[in-house]
């Protein structure tokens, strides 16, 4: 009994110190995700890398109905060989990556925001040469997916002062 009256207002507490603080859910009524959903216009892509960026921004963001501010953006990769058997062969691979992005008003260009994001994530090459490409071609995905969930999490964070 006395550990859940404990959590209880260990909860009301948190929430409290929340509400003072300012802090607003982003999608909520009043917070600065509204303002991004269906209005951000990402360059067009380039490389297939863009693509997979391309296209999970849509996904968190929603497709582009009307856009208001546009994302441009500089993706790069980095391949580097992690596991080297004895004979010379690397058996898995490393890939870094990182999305250089600046958010602008898509009326006047002015830039409103600003950032870098990155991320890393691997491959194994023991399989065949089938199986070794669609594993590398998979960790690109994942990596952008990864750039893209980070840009999406910093727009949000700051999608408060942006103008309506």
């Amino acid at each position: 009994m006395w550990s859940s009256d404990r959590r209880t207002f260990l909860a009301l507490a948190g929430a409290a110190a929340l509400a003072g603080c300012g802090f607003t859910p982003a999608y909520a009524p009043g917070g600065g995700g509204a303002k991004l959903l269906g209005r951000l216009q990402p360059d067009a892509p380039q490389t297939r890398d863009d693509f997979a960026l391309v296209h999970r921004l849509s996904e968190r963001l929603n497709p582009v109905e009307q856009a208001r501010y546009r994302l441009a953006y500089t993706a790069t990769t980095d391949t580097l060989g992690q596991a080297i058997t004895p004979d010379g062969a690397t058996t898995r691979y490393s890939l870094t990556g990182s999305v250089d992005y600046t958010l602008h008003d898509i009326g006047t260009d002015a830039v409103l925001l600003t950032g870098r994001v990155s991320s890393f994530t691997s491959w194994s090459a023991t399989g065949s040469v089938v199986a070794t490409s669609a594993a590398e071609d998979d960790a690109h995905r994942r990596l952008m997916r990864m750039l893209a969930d980070q840009i999406v999490t910093r727009l949000l964070a700051q999608a408060g002062s942006l103008p309506q």
